[in-house]
């Protein structure tokens, strides 16, 4: 970039960031970081794990963002329950070692707290042991609260917290009946991957696609919609932040 270019791009980006003072803002951003492969092929690499790796390094940066913006929540969609069945053998075992370290490095970042949102069934030990402990060793962090969606499929958690609301219901002794009467949308929130958090305010996606690929169905009931045209790894800051800016004018109807 031209030094020209740079700075009425640095001088942009601040005043877009400026005119957030005054405006909402959300207080959990979702995140689905697509495009990796693309990016990767687009540039003649090798292998697809060339453009994960970037990605990975995006999602660093990204958290950071949000984290200077002093946004609560954030979550990451990175490998879903449709990805286990649907990548080749060599591209899921890099995957698997990315998210891996990518698990490791955030959970010595800052004060930053990481959480596990989905399911182990499927992931390779040393990958679910590597998202466990990342969780373990930050619960007591008050940071940026890390959702890291990995083996996640929304249908996939709302079948899981039935069973787990029917589960906790047997255990205590009731009875099947008695069941149906104190089902609420409620309860069932609260039996979520993410129970006791917000649902997400805003939902941004790159790639130029614009549908939700089985992404946190449930909690995005009322969240608002960004899509930006930037391959995952292409992803600026300013890009962000205009996001963030359009979240702010919007006027939230919530079904309405």
């Amino acid at each position: 970039m031209k030094l020209g270019h740079g700075l009425l791009y640095g001088l942009y980006q601040n005043r877009i960031r400026r005119s957030l003072r005054d405006g909402p803002l959300p207080c959990h951003v979702a995140m689905i970081l697509d495009g990796n492969r693309r990016w990767a092929k687009q540039r003649s690499l090798e292998t697809a794990a060339h453009g994960h790796r970037a990605g990975a390094v995006k999602i660093g940066e990204f958290l950071v963002w949000c984290d200077d913006l002093k946004i609560d929540v954030a979550t990451l969609y990175l490998l879903s329950t449709d990805n286990l069945t649907g990548r080749n053998s060599d591209e899921l075992t890099e995957l698997f070692d990315i998210i891996a370290t990518l698990a490791d490095d955030l959970s010595h970042f800052r004060n930053w707290r990481v959480q596990h949102v989905g399911s182990a069934d499927g992931l390779p030990p040393a990958l679910a042991t590597a998202l466990a402990s990342a969780q373990e060793r930050t619960r007591d962090n008050t940071g940026l609260h890390v959702n890291l969606a990995v083996g996640y499929g929304g249908r996939r958690e709302i079948a899981d917290a039935m069973r787990s609301i029917v589960r906790t219901h047997e255990s205590q002794g009731g009875a099947l009946d008695a069941l149906a009467e104190i089902l609420t949308p409620e309860l069932i929130g609260d039996h979520l991957y993410t129970g006791g958090q917000p649902d997400p305010d805003l939902v941004i996606r790159t790639s130029g696609e614009q549908r939700l690929s089985d992404f946190m169905l449930w909690q995005s009931a009322h969240s608002e919609f960004y899509f930006v045209e930037a391959l995952g790894p292409d992803l600026r800051e300013v890009d962000f932040l205009r996001a963030i800016r359009d979240y702010a004018r919007r006027h939230r109807r919530f079904g309405g």
